[in-house]
């Protein structure tokens, strides 16, 4: 099915941090790297999940990811010819499937302004791991046509979305979209995704202090008991533009006293291992942990640094590899693709430049130097997802 846009072609060098190719070790005979099923990078971190971006663009100007005051009429987006195709990317993604990733996630920008996005997600669900297994195929979005698509997107095999909700109140939530787009049209998506079975459906709030802090507790109290998993994420210093300070993060940690005076939390283990999210789950009368009241999650990226075992790859819209959100430089896979390599060739390429990967950065930030404005720019959440 094809895609019909006529965006404008206009040059992006200032635009987007600067491409890498891949390691020329990586197409000599001696070197080459074939797919066994499980690869590690230098710090013995395997390769287990990718995320996708299906586009740069999104119909909301959140102030921590795009910013309308940079996000404006004016902005250039990447034209249609530097996106890569949906083939392009099943094939990118069977490579790393050979290579152990066994759960896939679509994101953008916006991912669901991509049309036809369902031929994509269809051709990526026919997918198999090394052991057989279907992926686990999911989708972010910050709900604005989830309403409308949430039971075509279950037809071609997703199988869980995470919706973006930064409170509750509609004064605060269209002060954040800035886009006057209201909270009940998002619930009603929530809904929709619910009621197509595209669940455990999660909601993820981005917690910046002075903002929407105070909607900490509405938003627990509504969900609770939903079957919906909040989660609460630290307000991050991805990219350059969204004026991050380390005053405006509230920690996790006193998200979790704030819910637990109200509604007593009882500490639930990670569901699987490199999972961002710590689990607190509700209690019930007797103090134990209630599955039916349900459970929140907090992403601490901050405070409590999870680089250790990240598991992550991240491909951009146009082909870009990233080993980090907070990176800044991609790997050129687009070029290999288009180039005319073979899938030996793509597949050597991924292990070469997974096994070198050393990024923390996470983990390194409080011992970094103030930014001086002259380090290079890490990459914005809008381009890669989060």
């Amino acid at each position: 099915m094809a895609e019909n846009s006529t965006p404008r072609i206009v040059s992006l060098v200032d635009q987007r941090p600067r491409r890498l190719a891949a390691p020329a070790a990586a197409f000599a005979e001696a070197t080459r790297a074939r797919p066994t099923g499980h690869l590690q990078d230098s710090l013995q971190r395997p390769l287990h999940d990718l995320r996708i971006s299906v586009t740069d663009r999104c119909n909301f100007r959140c102030s921590y990811c795009m910013p309308k005051e940079v996000f404006d009429k004016d902005y250039v987006y990447l034209p249609q010819p530097e996106l890569l195709s949906f083939e392009e990317i099943t094939r990118i993604a069977r490579q790393f499937v050979a290579h152990g990733v066994e759960k896939i996630r679509l994101t953008g920008g916006e991912p669901l302004l991509r049309k036809n996005l369902d031929v994509l997600i269809a051709q990526l669900a026919a997918l198999r791991t090394a052991q057989g297994k279907p992926l686990d195929l999911t989708l972010t979005t910050n709900g604005s046509l989830l309403a409308r698509k949430a039971a075509a997107l279950k037809a071609a095999g997703l199988q869980r979305v995470t919706v973006s909700l930064d409170g509750l109140d509609d004064a605060v939530f269209k002060r954040m979209n800035d886009v006057d787009f209201p909270v009940s049209d998002v619930l009603e998506g929530i809904a929709a995704a619910q009621a197509a079975g595209l669940g455990p459906v999660k909601v993820n709030m981005v917690v910046k202090r002075g903002t929407n802090d105070h909607e900490i507790l509405p938003m627990a109290r509504h969900f609770r008991g939903s079957g919906v998993v909040l989660r609460f994420i630290e307000f991050m210093d991805v990219g350059a533009t969204n004026g991050w300070r380390m005053d405006d993060v509230l920690p996790s940690s006193a998200v979790v006293n704030r819910i637990h005076a109200a509604m007593p939390l009882v500490a639930l283990e990670a569901a699987q291992a490199g999972e961002t999210a710590q689990r607190w789950g509700y209690a019930g009368a007797d103090g134990r942990y209630d599955p039916q009241l349900g459970e929140i999650g907090v992403i601490s990226s901050v405070t409590q640094a999870f680089c250790g075992d990240c598991s992550r790859a991240r491909l951009s819209t146009e082909g870009q590899l990233y080993l980090c959100l907070f990176a800044s430089q991609g790997y050129d896979l687009r070029s290999l693709v288009r180039a005319g390599s073979d899938d030996g060739d793509l597949a050597s390429a991924i292990a070469h430049i997974w096994r070198g990967r050393g990024d923390r950065y996470s983990a390194l930030r409080a011992g970094q130097p103030p930014d001086n404005g002259l380090a290079a720019k890490r990459v914005e959440m809008s381009y890669i997802g989060g």
